[in-house]
C-alpha cells in the first residue's frame, strides 16, 4: 500500500516537473521569436521597409504569432504569443516583447 502511495506522488511530482519544463522551453521560444522578429523589424526599417510587416513573418517562421508592433521613432518594438504545453490543463498561451533599432 505505502509502494502505491509512493509511486502516487512520483508521478505526480513528475508530471508537475514536466509542465514547469515545458513552459519555460515554451517562454525561450517566444523570447526568441520575439528578439529576432525586433532586430528583423528593424532591419527592414531601416532599408525602408515594412518593418511590422517583415516582424510578423519572421515571427511565423518562428513558431509565434505577432500580437503588438510600433514604430517608437526608429526602435521596431514587437510583442508575441507562443501557444503553451496543454498539459494538466494547463491553457496558458506565453508572451514576449523585444524591442531593437539602430541605438
Amino acid at each position: 500500500m505505502v509502494a502505491v502511495a509512493c509511486a502516487g506522488v512520483v508521478l505526480l511530482v513528475g508530471a508537475a516537473l514536466g509542465v514547469s519544463t515545458a513552459m519555460v522551453v515554451d517562454h525561450r521560444r517566444a523570447q526568441s521569436a520575439a528578439d529576432l522578429a525586433a532586430l528583423t523589424g528593424a532591419a527592414a526599417g531601416q532599408r525602408g521597409e515594412d518593418a511590422c510587416g517583415v516582424a510578423a513573418d519572421l515571427a511565423i517562421k518562428n513558431g509565434a504569432s505577432l500580437i503588438g508592433c510600433r514604430l517608437d521613432g526608429t526602435d521596431v518594438v514587437v510583442s508575441v504569443r507562443v501557444t503553451g504545453p496543454r498539459w494538466l490543463g494547463q491553457a496558458a498561451d506565453l508572451e514576449a516583447r523585444a524591442r531593437a533599432g539602430p541605438r
